[in-house]
C-alpha cells in the first residue's frame, strides 16, 4: 500500500519544530481512501441520491487529498540491512561507543537482507521505474543501495565504472555494475544522528571514492566528516528538521521516483512529524521504526510552488476549438442574466 505525505512546511532556518505548525500545514493519508474494505473481493456497492449534506458536515480527515500530479514525488524510502554495529548493539547498548564499529559494515545476514530486497524490486517492476538513488555516505548504506539497487556482477572490459569493487568493506562479494542503473547520489542531509557513536562517522569522500567508483560524491562538501563531533550527539528535533531541509530539497531534482538509502533514526525522526492529523492508525504505518532493509513508498506533495516542473501528462484540450460550454456553467449564466435584468 502507499502512503501520501502531504505537506507545505519552509526550509528551517533553525533546529526548532517549534515554529511549524504541522496541523494546519501537513497530512498524510492512504491511498485508497477510509471506506471500509471487509472483503476486498468483493467490491462496494455506492448509491447515488439526492442528500442535504453539505461539505461542512464532511470529515476532513476520512476525506482522500487530491493533487496536481506534476506536484508530487514518490520516494522510496529504505532502511540499510543489518550492521555489525546492530548486532553488537543488541548485545550491549555500550558498544555503540566502540570504536572499532567505526563506519559499520554490512553482516552476512545483512548481505542476504540485500539480495532478497534486490529481488523484490525486480520482481514487481520497481527496478525500471526509479530514476534517481540517493543514499546517505556511509559504508553500510552505500552497500545497501547498491547491492539493491545497483546490475548484476561486474565485468572488465564494460566501458561503465562499477558501482562497487570487489569485497569493498569486507564484503566477500563480487564487484556491483553500474550498468543499465539509475544515478547514484551521495548526500549528507539523509545520514543518521550524529555525534558521540563511532557507527555513525564516516571515511573521508578520498577513500570511498575507488570503492564506489559509480557514486556521484560531488554534493558533499568537506572531504573529512567535519559533521561528527564525538562529544556531542544530535538532538531528535534536529535531526527532524534536518530531514524536513532534506525534503524540501528534493523539489530541487527533476525526477519524480526516487529511492533513499538511509537509517532507522533518520526516517523516524522525519516521518513522525507528519500524519498528525490523521487516523492513529495511519499516523503509526508511517511512523513506526523501520527494520533492516525495509522499504515502504511515500508520496510527498508540493503545495507551496517549490517545485517549477511542468505538468508533462496534461493536455490543453479544445483542439481544434469548438463551442464547449459546460451545462452548469450555462445554468449558472443564465440564472446571473436573469437577476441582471
Amino acid at each position: 500500500m502507499t502512503v501520501s505525505i502531504f505537506y507545505n512546511i519552509p526550509s528551517p532556518s533553525s533546529s526548532s519544530l517549534s515554529s511549524f505548525s504541522c496541523s494546519s500545514s501537513c497530512f498524510l493519508s492512504i491511498a485508497s481512501s477510509s471506506i471500509p474494505f471487509s472483503n476486498p473481493k468483493k467490491p462496494i456497492q455506492l448509491s447515488l441520491s439526492h442528500t442535504s449534506a453539505s461539505l461542512s458536515d464532511m470529515d476532513v480527515i476520512s476525506s482522500p487529498g487530491l493533487y496536481p500530479l506534476h506536484r508530487c514525488k514518490t520516494l522510496h524510502l529504505v532502511r540499510h540491512a543489518q550492521g555489525v554495529h546492530n548486532v553488537e548493539g543488541e548485545k550491549d547498548h555500550a558498544a555503540y561507543l566502540s570504536e572499532s564499529l567505526f563506519d559499520a559494515h554490512l553482516t552476512p545476514l545483512g548481505w542476504q537482507q540485500v539480495d532478497h530486497l534486490g529481488k523484490h524490486i525486480h520482481e514487481t517492476g520497481l527496478s525500471k521505474k526509479i530514476e534517481l538513488v540517493i543514499v546517505s555516505p556511509l559504508l553500510r548504506t552505500m552497500q545497501t543501495a547498491v547491492g539493491v539497487f545497483g546490475s548484476e556482477g561486474y565485468k572488465d572490459g564494460i566501458d561503465v565504472p562499477p558501482l562497487m569493487v570487489e569485497n569493498a568493506g569486507e564484503s566477500n562479494r563480487p564487484a556491483i555494475s553500474s550498468l543499465n542503473c539509475p544515478p547514484f547520489v551521495a548526500v549528507e542531509l539523509c545520514r543518521e544522528h550524529l555525534g558521540v557513536h563511532p557507527c555513525d562517522r564516516r571515511k573521508s569522500i578520498s577513500e570511498y571514492r575507488p570503492v564506489f567508483p559509480a557514486i556521484d560524491f560531488s554534493l558533499i562538501a568537506s572531504d573529512e566528516d567535519n559533521l561528527w563531533e564525538a562529544n556531542s550527539r544530535e538532538k531528535n528535533e534536529e535531526v527532524a528538521v534536518r530531514g524536513i531541509k532534506f525534503l524540501n530539497w528534493l523539489w530541487t531534482r527533476k525526477e519524480r521516483e526516487i529511492a533513499i538509502v538511509t537509517h532507522s533514526g533518520f526516517l523516524y525522526h522525519t516521518l513522525s512529524v507528519f500524519g498528525n492529523d490523521c487516523h492513529p492508525s495511519v499516523k503509526s504505518e508511517i511512523c513506526t521504526h523501520f527494520a533492516n532493509c525495509e522499504l515502504r513508498s511515500v508520496v510527498i506533495v508540493d503545495r507551496s510552488m517549490m517545485g517549477s516542473d511542468p505538468a508533462t501528462t496534461n493536455y490543453p484540450g479544445k483542439i481544434p476549438s469548438g463551442l464547449d460550454l459546460p451545462s452548469d456553467v450555462a445554468d449558472e449564466k443564465l440564472s446571473n442574466d436573469g437577476e441582471g435584468k
